[in-house]
């Protein structure tokens, strides 16, 4: 049995928050152009 960390693990989270936090970032930014595009039509 192994009693040294395996730093992979920590590797493979750290590159999975990542790329869910961009994902998230992403759509939340797409919502806004979205929501900020009707508030402009409408003022037309």
């Amino acid at each position: 049995m192994r009693e040294a960390l395996d730093q992979w693990t920590f590797v493979i989270a750290a590159y999975a928050v990542t790329a869910l936090a961009t994902l998230a970032l992403t759509a939340w930014s797409w919502l806004a152009m979205r929501a900020a595009e009707r508030r402009k039509d409408r003022g037309r």
